[in-house]
């Protein structure tokens, strides 16, 4: 199979998508207005609530939701075959992730900003609200955990990506104040400081010393440091401490200060990427040696196929960023097009890219059968794989592969980032909202509930123990990650089915994947809960996942039969904000 023709298709079905489906969902089933006062001008406070341009805007929004997870998924859902893969990646995002993530975006503007678990409240009733900001909880902690292990492990295996990192920060910061402070276009400085963090990865690529490779200071695998923790167990920890004195400062700084600015940058850094990457398919059109379907695979692609690909098809966290940060930041209303549904484009471009890039990244479909052998075997090599197949695309365009393979890391590291501190200042709302539902006034204050988000974040990612030794809880995590967040996504297209059928309108566009997804991550997540971590299966018990999931499962299905009983009611949509 060509490559080239994989991707060629596979763009021309996102513009498509994007020119003709969302340009329907915008003017007939949400019917967004121009006029509407957003609560970016209405609750305008410096801080969350900012009018920003929406390329600004699409950038953080981008950023935040394209971490690891569009790169991870689909490098490991090759597994069942490339075509399964990128068939559910296609329909995914254009029927599904983009009127998932712009219906939450318009929801929450519609509603004061407030997030999709605040607005359940209205919807559905109290106890809903309660229990979906429980497992909005539970999820945006283990996105923390997640995000903190892949970061700190890049920064282990990849130390000449470090430096790039370290610069981005402070480069923000003096954009941030540049535009907001001096008035001054966010464009070009943001392109001066792509071009010093490359600069700074070529150079740490090619020379040793700018390499901030803690396992080499620590004395290397085998030395005991402290703790009898061995230099690449301290390297990890080191790392998560740093990430979490980051993650606390990024969280609660005013967002033009840090998060608008850096993001931005970050959103050049994936278009560049995704350019450089799509013309070395262009260049080169490496052959796909990987099987179209995996007819020998140890497990079944279904439902798994559907929570392992999460985001790059839909994702549940999209719409927590739709409506926790982007809908505070929303100058008008009709910028939501632009910014939800191509924001999902745009995630589902760079898992097709993924896609390709592993499955040409072997040079015979022998080397890629061997690679991926198993699903466990899958899982683990899926983020590596991906990074040495895009060195390798990058080489098509004259970029040196160990030079490519920094910058790719780099990128995921970024984006990883981006996610990372977005999730904490989520897990900071939800506290407070919640220390506001149960009258505890310390929760509703920026710093204390900051405190608590990354205190518990960094002892789930530090404690349990596993198959990767010390920090293993990112790792611990990842099969629950799938499934959580399709059940999330899966009731906040809930919540927009029944938000369009009290304004009265046709609800079947949200309602139709909404079954769907809810269908096939209630399959998989039963299945694991019951049989796989359980332990009533064949499988080892495993409490951390057994107790996360029964939680996560049990009110998630709460909820779905409330929504059900309002959604099979007859409404009065008087009640509602009706839009014009």
């Amino acid at each position: 199979m060509s490559s080239l023709l994989l991707a060629v298709i596979g763009i021309s079905i996102f513009l498509l998508g994007y020119r003709y489906y969302a340009k329907f969902v915008a003017e007939k089933i949400y019917k967004i207005d121009s006029s509407f006062t957003t609560p970016a001008h209405k609750y305008k406070d410096g801080v969350d609530f900012v009018p920003t341009n929406r390329f600004v805007l699409w950038g953080h929004h981008y950023s935040s939701v394209a971490g690891a997870a569009p790169i991870v998924g689909p490098a490991i859902a090759v597994y069942w075959g490339w075509l399964p893969a990128v068939i559910w990646v296609l329909l995914g995002t254009v029927f599904a992730a983009g009127v998932h993530d712009f219906g939450a975006l318009v929801l929450s503007v519609r509603n004061k900003g407030q997030s999709v678990g605040t607005i359940a409240n209205k919807l559905i009733g109290h106890r809903a609200k309660i229990l979906f900001l429980f497992i909005i909880l539970i999820l945006v902690l283990m996105v923390n955990a997640v995000f903190a292990w892949v970061i700190a492990n890049l920064f282990v295996n990849f130390p000449a990506s470090v430096l790039s990192i370290f610069i981005q920060i402070p480069l923000a910061i003096w954009i941030g104040y540049a535009v907001y402070k001096k008035s001054r276009s966010m464009l070009l400085p943001s392109v001066v400081a792509l071009a010093f963090m490359y600069g700074a990865a070529v150079l740490a690529s090619r020379f040793e010393f700018l390499q901030i490779d803690l396992v080499k200071w620590f004395g290397g695998e085998e030395t005991t440091v402290m703790f009898g923790l061995n230099g690449v167990s301290m390297a990890f920890f080191v790392w998560i401490i740093v990430l979490m004195v980051y993650v606390y400062f990024a969280s609660t700084l005013p967002v033009w200060k840090l998060l608008q600015p850096r993001d931005y940058i970050n959103s050049h850094q994936l278009v560049l990427g995704l350019v450089i990457l799509y013309l070395g398919v262009l260049f080169t059109n490496p052959t796909i040696t990987a099987p179209a379907v995996n007819s020998g695979a140890d497990l079944s692609m279904w439902p798994l196929l559907f929570i392992t690909i999460a985001c790059g098809a839909i994702s549940g966290f999209h719409g927590l960023v739709a409506s926790g940060t982007s809908s505070k930041q929303l100058d008008k209303e009709t910028d939501a097009k632009f910014v939800g549904y191509l924001g999902a484009v745009g995630e589902g471009m760079l898992a097709l890219l993924a896609i390709i890039a592993v499955t040409t990244f072997f040079a015979t479909g022998a080397d890629f059968s061997a690679a991926y052998n198993s699903f466990a075997a899958a899982s683990a090599g899926g983020l590596g794989n991906f990074i040495g197949g895009a060195g390798v695309l990058a080489s098509g365009v004259g970029i040196p592969a160990y030079i490519a393979s920094t910058i790719v890391a780099v990128i995921v590291i970024s984006f990883a980032a981006t996610s990372l501190d977005t999730s904490v200042r989520l897990m900071r709302y939800i506290i407070s909202e919640l220390g506001t539902e149960y009258k505890i006034p310390a929760l509703t204050k920026a710093h204390v509930a900051t405190s608590i988000a990354v205190g518990t974040s960094a002892m789930l990612v530090l404690l349990p123990e596993g198959p990767n030794g010390f920090g293993s809880g990112g790792y611990l995590l990842w099969p629950l990650f799938g499934t959580s967040n399709q059940l999330l996504a899966g009731i906040t297209l809930l919540l927009v089915s029944i938000w369009l059928k009290k304004q009265g309108r046709n609800f079947m566009p949200t309602f139709i994947p909404m079954v769907f997804v809810l269908f096939m991550t209630v399959w998989a997540m039963g299945k694991q809960v019951i049989f796989d971590w359980s332990g009533a299966g064949t499988a080892d018990t495993n409490i951390l996942l057994f107790v996360f999931g029964a939680l996560i499962l049990g009110f998630a299905l709460w909820i779905v039969a409330e929504a059900f009983k309002v959604l099979s009611q007859k409404q009065d949509p008087s009640d509602m904000d009706r839009i014009a």
